[in-house]
């Protein structure tokens, strides 16, 4: 599944209930969770899996960076900077996941924080809420 697939999903469905933009921001960073999770999980190894799921996980945090660095984004600017820090750390940390010198568990874990912060009263990673 590529980025838009899973944007599609998140955004598009007309069988599901009415989201709001924090909402479908958890659920393409579920997927994409999900995705990691499972890929690092496979037994036997299976690269090439992994290797999307880091890359569909790169693409959502690239899309996040630039939505918090367009000076019209509504969030706070610590918060936006602190977004567009955990998009370059995901970044860096991808390039040694799929380098086979760190293991996706950082990135998980970094995609859950984000989840529990849209799931509490905190603002938006993006524009919409």
């Amino acid at each position: 599944m590529n980025a838009t697939d899973l944007a599609r999903q998140a955004y598009s469905s007309a069988h599901s209930p009415m989201r709001t933009g924090r909402s479908a921001e958890q659920q393409v960073l579920a997927m994409a969770t999900a995705n990691l999770r499972s890929a690092a999980d496979a037994s036997p190894p299976d690269f090439p899996r992994l290797a999307q799921a880091v890359h569909l996980n790169r693409q959502l945090w690239t899309r996040l960076a630039a939505d918090v660095a367009d000076s019209g984004n509504p969030l706070p600017e610590d918060l936006r900077a602190r977004i567009f820090y955990l998009a370059e750390f995901t970044a860096a940390h991808s390039g040694r996941v799929l380098r086979g010198r760190a293991s996706v568990d950082a990135l998980i874990e970094i995609n859950l924080a984000v989840i529990r912060g849209l799931s509490s009263d905190a603002p938006s990673p993006g524009r919409s809420s």
